[in-house]
């Protein structure tokens, strides 16, 4: 897979999560999906930490963007 490829897919996923609003959720459809939620957010962390993991440990550093 190409490098494009890769960015293009990790900006689908961004934006895919930045629909996800569990304030909107009923309180009953959330303590129905919770497990499956907290075992998503936990892979999803263990992976953006490897991935960063990865940047670092070629001796770069991953810095917020700064707001224009």
């Amino acid at each position: 897979m190409s490098t494009n490829e890769v960015m293009a897919r990790l900006e689908a996923a961004v934006s895919a999560l930045g629909d996800v609003d569990v304030s909107a959720w009923s309180d009953e459809s959330l303590q129905e999906q919770l497990g499956e939620l907290s075992a998503v957010l936990v892979a999803l962390d263990s992976t953006l930490a490897r991935v960063a993991d990865g940047v670092r440990a070629r001796g770069l550093r991953i810095e917020e963007p700064v707001a224009v």
